[in-house]
């Protein structure tokens, strides 16, 4: 079906500026790239995944401005041990950043690398991006990989002693940031993946992971705290037998965000569970959109989403489990759940089933609703102040997520630094 011509002058438009990479090992996955981009388009709200969210702003030309957020408080993940590399609004910054070496992986910028003509990446470099754009379009993650100057070329070939951690700050109001990382786990190897920062006022990210058989990967990111930032995400991950894939992504303020994940279990055994929390209030968008393919035999996939809104902020879902034919003996499971603090905001959910083989284990549910009254009168009625008291539940409410993340140390951090996020809310 031909595009509409609104749809193509948008397009057009938008690739105004870019200039696309034509030599080095990435120029033909970028030139595949743009074609597929020109023959879908940019999004618009009449897309069928898009009509929750409107992506104009993503879609213009001009960067819409986001003030740089001001605070005193101690940077996520400062606590822990972890290899830093700093992206300061979309450029890698060496001087904020470690020494790009640790045992048991290897680390390349994609920029300084993107004149060779043979690397590992280039088995990779759009190859899941582009598998992923089937049965629904995702244009700015093709997009992404037609224009991406930066990002990390990360090949796991061992257990690294701590997690990987990219920064991404944001120190210009109108900056706008393309970043493309790819990650490749090797038989047996298992990494910790950190990700933290707003990054840009306007930001596309793109990650392709592939994970070999029996190996690991966990990754715990903390979208940056810029309330007028603006963010898309995509994630693709391919999971071999017996591989691990856990990710789970903490969202606090930013006036729209999109991530998308877009995971397939093309092994046996294999393990993926993807979680997310947000809080948002006023005029907070966020949208979690999640597509896990089952392709193969006793797989298990968890997807855990809570949202908790107010003063009129939106939270989106739309999640599907696919189960190919053959796939039997399946776990999947999906749950997202909101909770409304007032009647001004909304939940918008969209969850989905398709199943091809009779022998799995598969359920989905949505709900939104208020703080418990019951709950909210028994902590009142022993002394507990109204507001103290609403902010144990709504981290009780949370905590299902949080515990996605498998390393305990981690997990806490966050759970603390929402604790403080909501008591200054108060």
């Amino acid at each position: 079906m031909a595009l509409a011509e609104r749809r193509i002058t948008a397009t057009e438009a938008r690739l105004e500026g870019f200039d696309l990479v034509k030599t080095g090992w990435s120029a033909a996955a970028r030139a595949d790239a743009l074609q597929r981009l020109r023959e879908m388009g940019l999004p618009d709200r009449r897309d069928e995944y898009w009509k929750f969210t409107r992506p104009d702003t993503l879609v213009q030309v001009e960067t819409p401005k986001a003030s740089v957020f001001d605070n005193d408080e101690q940077p996520v993940f400062d606590a822990h041990d972890r290899l830093r590399i700093v992206f300061a609004d979309g450029v890698f910054d060496p001087d904020a950043s470690d020494d790009l070496s640790l045992e048991g992986v290897s680390i390349e910028r994609l920029a300084d690398i993107a004149d060779k003509d043979i690397h590992w990446a280039k088995d990779l470099y759009g190859v899941l991006e582009a598998r992923g754009q089937s049965p629904v379009a995702r244009p700015f993650a093709a997009l992404n990989t037609a224009f991406a100057t930066d990002g990390l070329m990360i090949h796991v070939t061992g257990k690294p002693s701590k997690p990987i951690s990219l920064i991404y700050t944001h120190a210009k109001d109108d900056s706008d940031a393309i970043l493309h990382h790819v990650i490749r786990v090797d038989a047996g190897a298992e990494a910790t993946i950190l990700e933290n920062g707003p990054a840009a006022a306007r930001f596309n990210k793109c990650m392709e992971v592939d994970i070999a058989d029996t190996g690991k990967l966990h990754l715990v990111r903390a979208q940056g705290r810029d309330h007028e930032r603006r963010a898309v995400t995509h994630l693709f991950a391919r999971l071999g037998e017996e591989s691990v894939f856990k990710a789970f992504t903490l969202t606090v303020n930013g006036v729209l965000t999109r991530n998308e994940a877009v995971i397939e279990l093309t092994g046996d055994d294999a393990i993926a569970h993807i979680a997310g929390a947000c809080v948002g209030d006023g005029d907070f968008h966020h949208d979690d959109t999640v597509f896990i393919t089952h392709d193969a035999v006793n797989c298990e996939s968890r997807q855990v989403f809570k949202k908790v809104l107010r003063n009129g902020a939106t939270g989106v879902f739309q999640g599907k489990i696919l189960v190919k034919e053959g796939a039997q003996k399946t776990d999947g499971y999906q749950i997202s759940q909101s909770l409304l603090l007032d009647g001004d905001s909304q939940f918008l959910a969209k969850p989905e089933l398709e199943i091809y083989a009779d022998d799995v284990a598969c359920s989905h549910g949505s709900t939104s609703g208020a703080i418990d009254e019951d709950a909210l009168f028994y902590l009142r009625s022993r002394g507990v102040p109204e507001k103290a008291a609403t902010n144990l539940l709504t981290l009780a409410f949370l905590a299902e997520a949080v515990q996605e993340i498998e390393d305990e140390a981690l997990a806490e951090d966050l759970i603390e630094r929402l604790e403080n996020w909501l008591a200054r809310r108060s």
